[in-house]
């Protein structure tokens, strides 16, 4: 079936949008073009919080600005009508003379939710909605369980052997250091993940026998929040190369652990980690969450439920014995192959 202007141009806003990964948090990933007489006269995206929002720069690029009023304006998520940081888009737009607005998905957020679409149309404003409305809240899919489930949206991620194993059996004399199961362009592509992130959480048995920094070396981007979740509370942070600029937070039920450099927080043993986790998290306004490992971590999220995507890696190599990896049942969202892996995307049903 051959596809629709407002497909195509919608198609635009979304490869606009993704520009911004991981920059634009509290906000949404927005993208937005100018249509008229079937071409893009203008677009631009959302950059960074803080900053002109998608429709403004697009309306901006403009040059001639007597067209807009025979124009249509694309956005992938529908505009605000409240005063923020930033002036109401759908003001903006109207005061522009845009007759026509199509937008891709209902911002589903307490300060928009549907206010937007009513401004303009209440204005006269000619306004469709629901265009690839799967691929734009997919693409905010962070954004949306933050403010709908208030909780994080919760990516897991691992690496296993070709027969299903995390990692060797360690002596006590192994050095500590990881047990690459993956090359070069899956640990860039692990990197990307992590600048697009807000918070990255691994056990203190990660720590201790990896030393990993959990930071964003490979790509460009900011770092998260790097996490640790330990019921001892014991675990040192001088020798597993974090940052001793950025807080680390500790998760842990020893109320009397002290960790030099880090937020400990005490959880109640009463209640289920993961549980307190995700709401600290969303009180703290952090809307992703990314688990790194251990297995007993990444099964405690998949037991309990409290997990949205999961990307593993299985490498070529056998290891006959080791560390079992988690097993779980999810809608398969992608395969990719790798010189020395494969890659698989698993969404939770219903998510």
């Amino acid at each position: 079936m051959e596809e629709t202007d407002d497909i195509k141009f919608m198609r635009r806003c979304l490869e606009l949008a993704s520009k911004a990964e991981g920059l634009t948090y509290p906000n949404p990933l927005v993208g937005s073009v100018i249509v008229y007489d079937g071409k893009i006269l203008g677009e631009g995206y959302h950059l960074k919080s803080g900053e002109p929002h998608a429709e403004v720069n697009a309306i901006n690029s403009v040059k001639d600005r007597s067209k807009l009023k025979f124009s249509t304006l694309y956005v992938n998520l529908e505009p605000c009508s409240h005063y923020g940081k930033t002036p109401p888009c759908a003001d903006f737009i109207l005061s522009n003379g845009i007759p026509r607005v199509v937008i891709g998905t209902i911002d589903t957020s307490d300060k928009v939710s549907g206010k937007g679409v009513k401004r303009l149309r209440d204005a006269g404003c000619e306004v469709e909605t629901g265009i690839l409305e799967t691929e734009c809240r997919r693409l905010n899919r962070r954004f949306f369980t933050f403010h709908e489930k208030k909780r994080p949206y919760i990516i897991l991620k691992w690496a296993q052997s070709a027969d299903g194993f995390l990692d060797i059996l360690r002596s006590e004399y192994h050095r500590i250091e990881p047990t690459w199961i993956t090359g070069k362009p899956e640990r860039v592509l692990v990197h990307k993940w992590r600048a697009s992130e807000q918070a990255i959480l691994v056990g203190a048995g990660t720590v201790r026998a990896d030393e990993p920094r959990l930071n964003v070396r490979e790509w460009k981007g900011p770092d998260p929040q790097k996490i640790i979740l330990s019921s001892s509370g014991s675990v040192s942070l001088g020798s597993s190369g974090f940052d001793p600029g950025n807080k680390v937070i500790v998760f842990t039920h020893n109320e009397k652990a002290d960790i030099n450099g880090a937020v400990m927080v005490v959880l109640k043993k009463e209640m289920s980690s993961a549980v307190q986790i995700v709401d600290y998290l969303f009180s703290s306004g952090l809307q992703s969450l990314f688990i790194e490992g251990g297995a007993e971590v990444l099964n405690h999220f998949i037991t309990t439920g409290f997990w949205d995507e999961a990307r593993i890696f299985t490498g070529n190599d056998s290891f006959k014995a080791g560390v079992r990896a988690p097993q779980i049942s999810g809608i398969l969202f992608s395969k990719s192959l790798f010189s020395g892996s494969s890659l698989e995307v698993y969404l939770k049903d219903g998510s």
